[in-house]
């Protein structure tokens, strides 16, 4: 990353649709805290779905294993133009696959009281409660005192979090607009241009990558449908293969940094129609790559499908492991930056997110990332009139 505090990374909770998925349609499930999917599913009082997803499940841990890859590739690539070229074609669509599947279920979202706590709950809480963690542990362990503690500034990985928040509180509103993703791309673009926003919030980022998720609004199951298609899974092969290629070719040309979505055309010190451009054409060669990638997600049940429901922990805690390398020089032996070693250190990411993903791990730390906060909330009056019913059939 050009700013180690504040990397790309992926996560958030959907909303199931009302509309049921037709036969062999990938659809949504139940249950949630990953990216892109919400803590609480179902409305208080409701029974939650009966099914989950496989496929948006095994989609959600496919995803949060590359990002977890990526961020341990970031101290070993420098020397590697191969890795690096790597590195740059999976940053080019595992986050926008991230908030297209966020925007996907967030489709019934409103200002209805029961998804407003949920909100709160499986988004902003975890934000506060990870943005002072890992402040408090970057005075820790990078030795530096003077690491501040702002909600203002997301580090590291929580920037999904704000921009989650923020997402899902305009989904009403993108309902409403005429032209939803030409009005997201041309927000984007502007943003690339407008180095005044700043890093309040990380709100480049929020808005570079809006279009992805307004895209995520308007999905049906049938276009999930029509990316698990066999000749598309066959494209996908030279696809990826060029996109490979043009890795490799573009590493000693351009920044990584536009992947990232971070910063303003003028921050790169190029002309600022380069940004509006870029976004288009990064926006265009993400979409491509994620179809590839989703045609490849299997669409069963498979060892890894529920670990799917865990995501948000892999997330928000392997952080904590690769910062911890990063600031201990775990990462500074010279053997871990050659062909051997860097597949050592992709074996072990792929692992320790897959082990954080597991239920053991989620009872733990539930509490900061889950949390009920009854006591927090006034009580709905329609909450209150489903449990005198069900009270008075019981």
């Amino acid at each position: 990353m050009t700013n180690s505090l504040r990397p790309q990374g992926p996560l958030g909770t959907p909303l199931p649709p009302a509309r049921q998925p037709t036969r062999g349609v990938p659809g949504p499930r139940s249950s949630p805290a990953s990216p892109g999917t919400d803590a609480a599913s179902a409305a208080p009082g409701t029974a939650p779905a009966k099914r989950r997803d496989a496929f948006f499940d095994n989609a959600k841990y496919l995803a949060i294993v590359l990002v977890a890859i990526g961020h341990s590739w970031e101290p070993v690539k420098s020397h590697s133009r191969a890795l690096e070229a790597l590195y740059t074609v999976v940053y080019a669509f595992h986050m926008p696959a991230f908030i297209l599947i966020s925007g996907y279920f967030s489709r019934g979202f409103d200002m209805r009281a029961d998804r407003l706590k949920r909100l709160v709950t499986g988004v902003a809480v975890p934000y506060v409660v990870f943005e002072v963690a890992y402040s408090l542990f970057t005075r820790w362990a990078d030795d530096d005192p003077g690491q501040a503690i702002s909600l203002l500034d997301p580090l590291y990985l929580t920037w999904f979090l704000v921009a989650l928040f923020v997402w899902r509180l305009t989904t009403p509103l993108w309902k409403l607009v005429r032209w939803p993703l030409p009005v997201a791309l041309l927000i984007a673009m502007l943003a690339s241009v407008s180095p005044d926003i700043g890093d309040d919030l990380d709100l480049q980022r929020v808005l570079q990558f809006l279009p992805f998720f307004v895209l995520g609004l308007y999905m049906k199951p049938e276009y999930f449908q029509l990316m698990r298609r066999r000749e598309v899974r066959i494209l996908s092969v030279p696809v990826f293969a060029a996109a490979l290629a043009v890795g490799y070719w573009a590493v000693p040309r351009m920044s990584t940094g536009w992947f990232y979505h971070r910063d303003s055309a003028q921050e790169f010190g190029v002309p600022w129609w380069t940004g509006p451009v870029m976004v288009l054409v990064l926006f265009a060669c993400s979409l491509l790559l994620t179809a590839c990638f989703f045609s490849w997600v299997p669409r069963r049940k498979t060892w890894f499908t529920a670990l799917g429901a865990g995501t948000l922990y892999g997330y928000l805690l392997h952080g904590f492991l690769i910062k911890g390398g990063v600031y201990g020089g775990w990462f500074d032996h010279g053997w871990l930056h050659e062909p051997l070693g860097q597949a050592f250190v992709t074996l072990v990411a792929a692992t320790v997110v897959t082990l954080l993903c597991t239920p053991p791990v989620q009872r733990v730390f539930r509490f900061a990332m889950e949390p009920r906060m009854a006591w927090a909330f006034k009580r709905d009056a329609t909450e209150i009139a489903r449990e005198r019913v069900g009270a008075g059939k019981s």
